[in-house]
């Protein structure tokens, strides 16, 4: 039970919260998205599985901003199936809330010079599984405000207006009192962090079912991404809003970040992707990704209506336009999702198998397929194990390949 001081700090934030303006893009943007072209591709795509690697079952992460724990999770299941462990559903939602007490202390230390949200990247994931362990969701849904799906905009609005009020400073001095009270927020929505509990007829704590049954070492993967304004081969610091922990990632060639992702798949390691959704080109209801030869803008309305009637011509990539395209926000953070493995249309052209999480509402049943053009113009960064890596890459990037599990 709260105490009666935080309880009424809590209730004094429903007060102040018709003064925040709070933004939910990520909801906006995955019905902006779901609903931007109309589902006619199934018929006029023909695909054909390359490489399909397990992976466990589509999951739906609600109204939220969650797509980095979903997808990073998923990706950590597929680990698991790879290295002969039987899969758990890891809890999303109990990643979700660690990492945003970790924002929140940024957020303060930033004096508020920080993007909050509910948005996260994939070294939350890591990060979060070190410090604070895991669970399986079966333990922690996340889902303490009545719904039966996530539904996050209350407990933001909330976790924002508090946050603001800190930073303010009203005492002239922070106490240690803001934190617990913080907590106490996210805890009313999502729950108490499980010190104990059990599974299967074993009694665990997040760490030791992290050790025992997870079993994955999170030192082993790293994220790689590519973008020409910084040295390759070195380390950078990703200038997304979403990387509010000022996390680090190696820097390759573009084609090299092509020839990372095949190279991992062949050899059974599944990817964790996140890059830009909100072109004309993502379809979610066709379940296909593309870059259009003639640019949306130009084309007539008999193209537009063609977009997603069987597989067109693409633009080529190059390094200055991926480059471009992040500097002028054309490509954004928008999404996280989970490359599970290759396919090839009637005419022979590959694509990547994505898994999503916005549920099977579909064609594809919650998958759908990314031309690797696409992946070369729209992708922040990726996510894998560091022995997926090329060797001849790896390398230049100074990784020490282990042995292969």
């Amino acid at each position: 039970m709260f105490k009666a001081k935080t309880k009424a700090m809590i209730a004094a934030l429903f007060i102040a919260l018709s003064s925040v303006g709070t933004t939910h893009a990520q909801d906006e943007l995955i019905n902006r998205v779901k609903n931007n072209q109309s589902a006619n591709s199934k018929e006029a795509f023909q695909f054909t599985d390359v490489i399909n690697l397990e992976n466990t079952f589509i999951k739906d992460q609600g109204s939220s901003g969650t797509c980095w724990s979903y997808s990073a999770n998923s990706f950590l299941e597929s680990e698991m199936i790879r290295t002969g462990k039987k899969p758990v559903e890891l809890s999303q939602i109990f990643t979700a809330r660690n990492a945003y007490i970790e924002k929140g202390k940024m957020y303060v230390r930033m004096h508020g010079a920080l993007t909050l949200g509910e948005g996260g990247a994939f070294h939350d994931v890591t990060n979060t599984f070190k410090k604070y362990g895991t669970v399986p969701r079966s333990v922690y849904e996340g889902l303490n405000y009545g719904t039966k799906r996530n539904q996050m905009a209350e407990m933001s609005a909330i976790l924002e207006a508090m946050l603001g009020a800190i930073v303010k400073n009203p005492n002239g001095k922070l106490t240690p009192n803001w934190e617990k009270a913080y907590t106490a927020v996210i805890d009313s929505y999502l729950g108490e962090y499980p010190a104990e509990f059990t599974y299967e007829g074993k009694k665990y704590t997040p760490h030791t079912f992290a050790k025992e049954v997870v079993g994955l070492n999170m030192d082993d993967y790293v994220e790689i991404s590519s973008f020409k304004e910084y040295p390759y081969y070195s380390k950078f610091v990703l200038l997304v809003p979403d990387n509010w922990s000022f996390d680090q990632v190696y820097n390759v060639r573009m084609n090299e970040l092509i020839e990372i992702i095949d190279s991992a798949l062949k050899n059974g390691y599944t990817v964790a992707w996140a890059g830009d959704v909100s072109e004309k080109g993502f379809s979610w209801k066709n379940g296909v990704a593309y870059v259009p030869e003639i640019d949306y803008a130009d084309m007539t309305a008999e193209q537009r209506a063609d977009m997603f009637n069987g597989p067109k011509p693409e633009k080529v990539t190059t390094e200055e336009q991926r480059q471009a395209a992040f500097d002028n926000y054309e490509t954004q953070d928008d999404h996280g999702m989970h490359i599970v493995g290759i396919a090839k249309d009637q005419n022979g052209k590959e694509y990547y198998i994505i898994k999503n999480s916005w549920g099977a509402s579909n064609d594809y049943k919650g998958y759908m397929y990314m031309t690797k053009e696409y992946v070369k113009l729209k992708t922040t960064d990726i996510m894998l194990h560091k022995n997926a890596v090329p060797k001849a890459i790896a390398k230049k990037l100074g990784l020490q390949n282990l042995q292969v599990k």
